[in-house]
């Protein structure tokens, strides 16, 4: 089981010191998300005080932005990793370039120790296997797979192999190769982040495919995807819209011009990648959080100043019932006045009214009907079935479970969707966060439980299983089970046919009721709407 690979990490828990490496912790604990690598590639010039000078600016770039940062080598055996016959020539892409740039291991241990001292991560893109021992001897903390290197499964196996983190590209590979290549890394157990990237040099903008983006996060939605950019480096539109489809970590390259030295046209100065950061923490900013939070003080009275209030047509005496007949909607909303959206017929005059007064929000309902309380339940449990992206039939029945009553649904209890009983049952049960499931058995019924979203633990017998997605147990007939969530869960039960009053509970309160009196059931979603009187 992936657990490292399914759980979010926590931000900044990146184990190391600059002389012990603890692989196991950096395998567990590496977060990709937030990650801003910059890639050397071949713009050290095959200068170590060059190489240095680059180290030095992106980590004062480090600093003064406040990120997360990984400085990343690439490495190649070049006496194996060109064919002899070639090494020497000038007319093949490449090849020159890599030769006359060549640094040695010892001088690379150089580098990898400024990029340490200067607080950023180690990283590095192997090209072949003999690579990925340099890695290993250098002491470089995570593995970048180049796309070029994306279907080379002998090196993928040896990168495989090693225990560490690992960030993959994925320019030019085919929606099936992508999965061929998560499904070889989820087999050998590996921490992985997939990039988005194209192989283009520099990449136009109409050539980004950042949809690209949440087509992985919706395809792998537990692994981290990121952006790995080879655009002009003073375009900082892409960037702010990868974070808007949902890149968590982003690369670029990066380099120096100097006299001697010139930079490509895809490659960052320093000053250029404070600029893509700015840009990024622009788009954080205004993108704002994943879960919906309440509204504030000034949009509430913004809002507000556009609603219709209430008010008398005519004379109202106290104890009346209040009409549509009665009454009338209109702005301005006054403060202190029932609004239209909290009106319901036949609620009653506080006190007399005069006609045209504003009736007062006191006469909103301050409780809810056991109706209106089930409404807002389903409610949430259809937020979380569309948030999972699983869909019901609108025939299918509807069972809510409370042990305890309804006041106490939201501690004790499952919603449950009847899809089939025959020789054969399948029903998907739904629990709320934090919401528990007692202690019980069941004589005749052989059932299977599979996780499809959210959390869940069930304790069977005594002893307790956490379920990720995907993972099943078995509960066998006379088996005691119970089990709860933290966050939510949607399950899917397979079992042999479901008999009514076959749940054996511990609790003694439980098991003298009857089972109508701890079922609420609905024929359907729409049977919801309607006892809720819920009119479009």
């Amino acid at each position: 089981m992936r657990n490292e690979q399914r759980a979010h990490c926590t931000a900044n828990v990146l184990v190391r010191t600059a002389n012990n490496y603890d692989e196991n912790s950096m395998m567990k604990h590496f977060d990709f998300r937030g990650l801003f690598i910059y890639d050397l590639a071949n713009n050290h010039q095959g200068d170590v005080e060059h190489a240095l000078k680059i180290i030095q600016a992106m980590g004062q770039v480090t600093k003064e932005t406040g990120v997360r940062a990984a400085f990343k080598f690439q490495f190649r055996q070049l006496e194996t990793f060109i064919h002899p016959d070639y090494q020497q020539r000038q007319d093949v892409p490449h090849i020159p370039r890599f030769m006359s740039t060549a640094l040695t291991k010892a001088q690379y241990k150089v580098l990898v120790n400024a990029v340490k001292e200067a607080g950023m991560i180690t990283l590095c893109t192997p090209f072949d296997e003999e690579s990925v021992d340099t890695i290993l001897e250098l002491g470089i903390e995570a593995i970048k797979v180049a796309s070029c290197s994306a279907t080379d499964f002998p090196l993928l196996e040896r990168i495989a192999e090693v225990n560490r983190p690992i960030i993959v590209s994925t320019a030019g590979l085919s929606m099936q190769k992508v999965d061929r290549l998560v499904s070889f890394f989820e087999a050998k157990d590996a921490h992985f982040a997939l990039m988005h990237c194209v192989a283009l040099y520099p990449t136009p903008p109409s050539k980004l495919q950042l949809n690209q983006i949440a087509a992985f996060r919706d395809r792998f939605p537990h692994i981290p995807i990121g952006f790995s950019t080879h655009e002009t480096p003073d375009n900082y539109v892409p960037i702010r819209l990868a974070f808007a489809k949902g890149a968590e970590l982003f690369e670029r390259h990066v380099g120096l011009k100097t006299e001697q030295y010139s930079l490509n046209a895809y490659s960052a100065t320093p000053a250029q990648i404070t600029q893509w950061i700015s840009a990024y923490q622009d788009a954080v900013e205004m993108c704002g959080g994943e879960h919906r939070s309440p509204a504030g003080k000034d949009e509430i009275q913004s809002l507000r100043s556009l609603m219709r209030g209430v008010y008398a047509k005519a004379a109202l005496q106290p104890g009346a019932s209040l009409t549509r007949e009665n009454v009338f909607f209109a702005m301005p909303l006054q403060e202190g006045q029932l609004t239209s959206g909290e009106w319901k017929e036949g609620l009653t005059a506080d006190r007399a009214y005069v006609a045209n007064e504003a009736i007062s929000e006191s006469l909103a309902a301050t409780t809810i009907s056991v109706d209106e309380l089930i409404y807002h339940i389903m409610l949430e449990v259809r937020g979380m079935l569309n948030q999972a992206r699983i869909f019901i039939g609108e025939e299918s029945s509807i069972e809510l479970s409370h042990h305890y009553g309804l006041e106490r649904f939201r501690e004790f209890g499952a919603v449950i969707i009847n899809c089939i009983n025959r020789d054969y049952c399948k029903k998907l049960i739904i629990q709320l966060p934090r919401q528990k499931h007692p202690y019980h058995y069941h004589q005749k019924k052989e059932e299977t439980f599979q996780l499809l979203y959210g959390d869940l633990e069930v304790e069977k017998n005594g002893r307790k299983l956490s379920l990720h997605p995907g993972d099943t147990v078995l509960v066998e007939p006379e088996e005691w089970h119970k089990f709860h969530t933290l966050h939510g869960a949607i399950f899917e039960e397979m079992s042999t046919t479901h008999y009514n009053n076959d749940s054996y509970y511990e609790d003694e309160h439980i098991a003298r009721l009857p089972r109508d009196m701890r079922k609420t059931y609905l024929e359907n979603w729409n049977a919801i709407i309607r006892r809720a009187e819920i009119v479009d």
